[in-house]
């Protein structure tokens, strides 16, 4: 059995970590949540040399072990437990080269738990350019590690790294520096307390509410001959801790570092001065949004109209092949329609993600958020509130996630209850298949389509119900706090192709695999309550429609039949049932169905829609030319029109229709009431809205 080194990936945010991660792991990784809480935890298997293997645990990025968030909190409990069964064999340190005085900071905290620790120094390809000369042998010496000297983007020195992992057992475990000097009686008291235990993991116990072992503060406060200081002490005394850091980091950069300060800056003060300026930030943030919905339609529209057909071909082709029956009408009208139904819309979904990775991966999303916070503020948000609501166009899951990065509670929740606004890439696949329906394939000029526009203005729309929102949450709740906003530039840099890649195919395939579940069971279902009937009026159809109808053609006729089935269905009776709430918006009962399974994810409406319709349809027909075919029973008009497309795209614009979002708030705000008064406030606002919408509009 080939051994498995365990190896803990650490550092600051921005320091290229996750492009250390996936140079070393490829696509051997896999994303989840740690146990009990909704931090992500990215783990993947890199192979070393002679069999062995070491399994890479990519931690959230954070600055020191004095935690202020969820996610640091994880890193310090992880170190601390000897019994985790992911307590690291060695920690790799990731630092950045430009910033390397700040980094050195977590380095040497992580040196004192006594750790096998490396110190990597990524962006090795930026020295010359900022003229940086490093003297990596002192730098070994007087830091006691090895380091190694990489560069992420042009993959350089990764073999030497995967060399150090293997040879970690070489590796000094000798704190750099005695940081704990600074009160020597008080840690004294400490460790005469607890002999047998690290004095510096004590100390975390003490300033950071985590476990060690057996030990916790409550077993600490009630040790003989020592007393807990108060919480002011402590935070003075973590400070002093700090600066006695710092000195040593400043001693050991003036012997192993040189920098001129000349060839530092430059071309990036200059583009800053450009992309954050009061005007020309917001109109070029503008422009590249309307750029990327435009290319999402252009590049996408030929892909999309393959896998329409093509799951049209499965599914005729499947019908023409396999015997007769139940089971292969499942098949043929359940599950191939269903799984279409999502499938088709993951040209538009990689192409998103594609482009956020980009705009992540450049540094320009910190410069964005650091322009919203001059908007943000007047609404009772941080420009941090911008990370959550800009990936929230993923999805709403992480993007609730992500808003443990701001300190202060009451814009934490706020931005919490309005994230759900922002369109999520689940409401997409509804989004382009209604666009497409009701919206004129026509361009403004050359470049832009009213689709396009129609799209972008759907992601302001929910942008601007988000902001609005904060506003009148931020007047309601009387919540007292202070808040301060804190946030790094990090430097321009081209986007690394293989983080792009991996992103992109993660995402994409966490969305599909994620949807596809719900999607197949939930066609299953439908295709059941669709293909069977209560009573005699469907088992009767043939009977019943052959003799109302007399002159049709044989087609015709069995289009009759099958449409007079799903009618007195299963399905067919509950979608009657709930018709008269739908009707005042514009929907029939399908629609209605449609909506009421969306609520166990959005993008399952396309799938219910194209299960619905294929029940006794014409095969060869595409999803989209099915539900263009559709006609009101009442008016003999195309269901899908201008006021009732608008409306359907305004109540998804609004509408909350996600269990597993409510969930994840749940779990945030420790409580059923923030989450049920943020489904109501939604669901009216979207009936609402929708039911102006189409009332006006018809």
């Amino acid at each position: 059995m080939a051994k498995q080194i365990k190896v803990s990936l650490i550092g600051n945010p921005n320091t290229g970590k996750t492009s250390v991660f996936n140079l070393l792991t490829g696509l051997n990784q896999q994303v989840g949540n740690y146990p009990g809480i909704t931090v992500e935890k990215k783990e993947g298997i890199c192979k070393l040399s002679r069999g062995v293997k070491a399994h890479i645990l990519d931690l959230p990025g954070t600055y020191s072990l004095n935690a202020s968030s969820l996610d640091e909190n994880v890193v310090i409990e992880l170190l601390l437990n000897k019994k985790d069964k992911d307590f690291p064999d060695v920690a790799v340190v990731v630092s950045d080269v430009e910033n390397l005085k700040r980094n050195l900071l977590l380095f040497t905290q992580i040196k004192d738990l006594e750790i096998p620790t490396i110190l990597v120094i990524n962006m090795a390809d930026r020295m010359n350019r900022k003229g940086i000369t490093l003297d990596i042998p002192l730098l070994e010496k007087e830091l006691n590690t090895k380091i190694a000297l990489i560069s992420a983007r042009k993959n350089q020195g990764i073999d030497e790294l995967k060399k150090l992992i293997e040879s970690y057992g070489s590796l000094s475990k000798t704190p750099c520096v005695n940081a704990l000097s600074f009160a020597p009686e008080y840690f004294e008291r400490l460790q005469k307390a607890f002999p047998n235990e690290s004095l510096y993991k004590l100390w975390l116990v003490i300033t950071q509410d985590v476990n060690f072992r057996k030990i916790d503060k409550q077993d600490i406060s009630l040790a003989p001959d020592f007393k807990i200081k108060s919480e002011s002490e402590l935070k003075r005394l973590q400070q002093k801790e700090t600066i006695k850091r710092y000195q040593f980091i400043n001693n050991v950069l003036k012997k192993g570092q040189v920098i001129d300060e000349k060839a530092a800056t430059g071309m990036r003060a200059r583009l800053d001065r450009v992309l954050t300026h009061k005007f020309w930030g917001y109109f070029i943030f503008f422009c590249i949004l309307l750029l990327i919905f435009q290319t999402i339609y252009d590049w996408s529209s030929y892909p999309m109209d393959l896998i329409d057909e093509g799951f049209a071909w499965l599914s005729e082709t499947t019908k023409s092949i396999l015997p007769e029956g139940p089971f292969v009408d499942l098949i043929t009208e359940g599950i191939i329609p269903g799984l279409g139904g999502i499938v088709i819309f993951i040209p538009q979904i990689a192409f998103l993600f594609l482009f956020i990775s980009i705009l992540e991966e450049s540094g320009y999303m910190s410069r964005v958020v650091f322009l919203m916070d001059r908007v943000m503020r007047k609404f009772g948000l941080s420009g941090k509130s911008v990370v959550p609501l800009v990936s929230g166009t993923a999805c709403a899951i992480p993007a609730v996630m992500a808003t443990r990065n701001i300190e202060n509670w009451k814009e934490r929740l706020i931005t919490i209850l309005v994230v759900p606004f922002t369109t999520c890439s689940a409401r997409l696949p509804v989004y382009l298949i209604i666009i497409a329906l009701v919206i004129p394939d026509k361009k403004i000029g050359w470049i832009f389509s009213y689709q396009s526009l129609t799209l972008m203005l759907l992601y302001f729309l929910g942008f601007a119900t988000a902001v609005g929102s904060a506003w009148i949450l931020n007047k309601i709740l009387k919540i007292k706090s202070k808040s301060y906003f804190v946030i790094e530039m990090p430097g321009y840099k081209v986007p690394l192709f293989k983080n792009v890649a991996i992103n992109v195919i993660e995402k994409t395939k966490a969305f599909i695999f994620g949807a596809g579940k719900i999607i197949l069971a939930i066609s299953i279902i439908l295709w059941v309550l669709a293909s069977f009937g209560p009573n005699d009026n469907f088992n009767n159809a043939k009977e019943i429609v052959t003799e109302k109808y007399t002159n049709l053609s044989e087609q015709d006729l069995e289009n009759e039949i099958a449409s007079y089935k799903l009618e007195h269905s299963f399905i067919g009776y509950a979608g009657k049932a709930i018709e008269p709430i739908v009707a005042p918006l514009g929907y029939d009962w399908k629609i209605g169905i449609g909506i009421i399974s969306s609520f166990a994810a959005r993008e399952v409406f396309v799938g219910t829609l194209a299960t619905i319709y294929s029940v006794g349809s014409d095969e060869e027909e595409t999803i989209k030319n099915r539900m263009a075919a559709e006609v009101s029973a009442k008016t003999g008009e195309p269901l899908f029109n201008l006021a009732s497309g608008i409306s359907l795209l305004l109540f998804y614009a609004f509408a909350m229709q996600c269990m597993s979002t409510l969930a994840i708030v749940k779990r945030e705000t420790n409580g059923w009431k923030w989450p049920m008064a943020q489904l109501v406030f939604m669901s009216v606002l979207a009936y609402s809205i929708s039911l102006i919408a189409y009332q006006v509009l018809k």
